[in-house]
């Protein structure tokens, strides 16, 4: 037996949305659900014995980020990344995939997965419409933290990529085969084959040349991973469909792994919001029913409603976190900024009728008071808030389908949250 696997608990007819329950050697993920993102063996500023009371499942770490350091050599060591980090529940990896965008094609442009609030032109649309417009505007995701966080060098050729550590500059390569066997050092429960996200800029020959590569790349790391008799019986391989905007592109590429031996699929990024919906469910519907399905790196609350109906399983984002840590909170009305004035002296809580332990104990005032001083208590119940609010959402829209309302909890949701 594989050592994850997708039992569909129910599904929603006229829909791909479903509500299941994704087993792991470390436990049980209910889906949908949001995962954390916990770059580095941590998710920023939340202790992992706080997860249960925040609704944490499960959370993503970063390869890139954990061999470099401490390294995977050492969480082996020291018992893998569950004993490493001191959280017992599912963990994934991701492959280091992102770097090879965000160090290379992406770097210095101030693009993410999703570009930073730029008009770009182009010559496909994902809806796959003959007549694409003009330029597309894209909602922003980015911050320096991006710039600052990767080296400055990285050269994709056809056996892998070579790129600078942005901790002491000296040079390091990630191939399929060396991405595959980091993820086994780390000893997370999924881990994930090695892609090239490529950056929502480019064009369409270079995104097909990207996708055919990572086709390529999953090949072989499937095939890594498949030769490692314990590591096979003991972690899950997902493999991650791209192809940028275009959805002829993605099709393929969704069609391409579906048909290769993977446990579960990843979708890349480098979406429009506006056109994720008309691509999901296409993509989805080429993908494997009974295996599940992540969204990396997309996760707002209106980006979940239209990723759930969809078909997706599973979604992780950094923004909880990212948001908290500036101050930015959120509500059943929408985001608000708590270091604005007007919060001075509000004795409400975060959000109204919030169940998390922030709210539970403390005022708009008080956190505001700790933004306005520089404490760091601020930002952490501000990410703990976040945290628990987009995981209880989920968790409201997975009962909404097991109780067969989604359609009436997601237009009710969504009449009262104000996307500013």
């Amino acid at each position: 037996m594989r050592p994850i696997r997708l039992t569909i608990e129910k599904e929603l007819p006229n829909s791909l949305a479903r509500a299941g329950v994704l087993s792991t050697p470390h436990g049980d993920i209910k889906t949908p659900a949001f995962v954390a993102v916990g770059t580095k063996a941590d998710v920023k500023g939340i202790k992992s014995s706080e997860f249960s009371a925040l609704g944490i499942q499960t959370i993503i770490a970063n390869t890139y980020h954990l061999y470099l350091s401490p390294g995977p050599e050492l969480v082996a060591k020291l018992g893998g990344i569950h004993q490493f980090m001191g959280f017992d529940g599912p963990i994934m990896t991701d492959s280091g995939g992102f770097q090879v965008f965000s160090l290379g094609e992406g770097f210095g442009k101030k693009l993410s997965k999703v570009t930073a609030g730029e008009k770009i032109p182009f010559s496909g649309e994902m809806n796959g419409s003959s007549t694409p417009p003009k330029e597309t505007f894209f909602p922003a995701v980015y911050d320096e933290d991006l710039a600052t966080s990767h080296g400055k060098l990285a050269i994709v050729d056809e056996d892998g990529v070579s790129f600078t550590s942005h901790v002491d500059g000296t040079l390091h390569r990630f191939t399929p085969e060396r991405s595959i066997e980091i993820q086994h050092g780390l000893g997370a429960d999924i881990i994930y084959a090695f892609d090239e996200c490529t950056s929502p800029a480019a064009d369409y020959d270079y995104q097909k040349e990207a996708m055919d590569r990572t086709h390529r790349w999953a090949d072989r790391s499937l095939r890594a991973h498949r030769q490692n008799i314990t590591k096979n019986n003991e972690q899950g391989i997902y493999g991650i469909v791209q192809g940028g905007r275009y959805a002829d592109l993605r099709l393929e590429s969704a069609k391409y792994l579906a048909n290769m031996d993977f446990d579960g699929y990843g979708i890349g990024g480098s979406f429009s919001k506006h056109d994720i919906l008309g691509i999901l469910d296409k993509v989805n519907s080429e993908l494997p029913k009974d295996k599940p399905r992540h969204l990396l790196g997309i996760g707002e609350p209106e980006d979940i409603f239209i990723g759930v109906e969809a078909g997706i399983d599973t979604f992780d984002c950094v923004l909880p976190t990212r948001n908290g840590r500036n101050g930015g909170i959120y509500t059943k009305k929408g985001k608000i900024q708590i270091p604005n004035a007007e919060y001075k002296d509000d004795p409400s809580p975060l959000d109204e009728g919030c169940e998390c332990p922030v709210c539970k104990k403390h005022t708009k005032a008080y956190i505001r008071h700790l933004f306005a001083t520089k404490e760091l208590l601020g930002p952490i119940l501000a990410s703990m808030h976040n945290m628990y609010f987009l995981t209880h959402l989920v968790e409201k829209i997975r009962q909404s389908i097991l109780d067969g309302n989604f359609e009436q909890y997601r237009d009710e949701f969504l009449s009262q949250y104000k996307v500013r």
